[in-house]
C-alpha cells in the first residue's frame, strides 16, 4: 500500500463532532476546577475503556490520541506499557484503519471496534516493522495495549468496548 494511504488510515482527525442541537451541558463548579487527567509521558488526556466478556469487566486506564498529530505518533519510541493501560484512536467517522508500527519498540495487540462497539478483529504481538495491519470492514476506534494481553485475558473478536468521551 502507498505511503498515502498508510498514513490516511492512521492519521484521521479523531476529536468529537459536538451538535449545535445538543450543547454540552453546563460544568458544575466542581468539574472546572478539575482539568482533565492527563498521561504524564504523552499528555494526552485519560479515559476508563471497558471490555466486555461475557461477565467480566476488562479495564484499561486509556490515553486518547485526539489530534491527527497524536495518532501518527501514537507509541513511537515508547518502551514500556503497564497491563491496565490501553491507547485509543477514535475516528471522526467509520472507515478501514491500517496501523504499523514504525518507531515502536513494544510489540502491541492491535484491537479494532467495529461500528456497531465490537472488537472485529485483533492484531496479535504486532512488532516494529513497517508493513500494516488492518480492520476487517470499517473501525469507529483502534484500541492498543501490551503485545500478547488479549490472548492472556481472552479477549477476542466480538467483545464489546465501552468508553466515554474526554472533555
Amino acid at each position: 500500500m502507498p505511503l498515502a494511504g498508510l498514513l490516511l488510515g492512521i492519521a484521521a482527525a479523531c476529536s468529537p463532532v459536538q451538535s449545535a442541537e445538543q450543547p454540552a451541558p453546563a460544568a458544575t463548579a466542581d468539574e472546572k476546577a478539575a482539568p482533565p487527567a492527563r498521561h504524564p509521558a504523552s499528555g494526552l488526556p485519560l479515559i476508563e475503556v471497558a471490555i466486555l466478556r461475557g461477565d467480566r469487566r476488562i479495564t484499561f486506564e486509556t490515553e486518547v490520541a485526539n489530534t491527527p498529530q497524536a495518532q501518527a505518533r501514537g507509541m513511537m519510541f515508547r518502551t514500556e506499557m503497564g497491563d491496565d493501560e490501553a491507547m485509543l484512536f477514535p475516528s471522526e467517522r467509520p472507515m478501514q484503519r491500517n496501523f504499523w508500527m514504525k518507531n515502536t519498540p513494544l510489540p502491541l495487540d492491535i484491537i479494532f471496534i467495529g461500528v456497531d462497539g465490537r472488537i472485529s478483529n485483533i492484531e496479535q504481538g504486532v512488532p516494529y516493522e513497517l508493513e500494516s495491519v488492518g480492520s476487517e470492514g470499517l473501525a469507529s476506534a483502534v484500541l492498543e495495549i501490551r503485545g500478547g494481553l488479549s490472548e492472556e485475558l481472552g479477549i477476542v473478536a466480538g467483545d464489546r468496548v465501552e468508553y466515554d468521551w474526554p472533555e
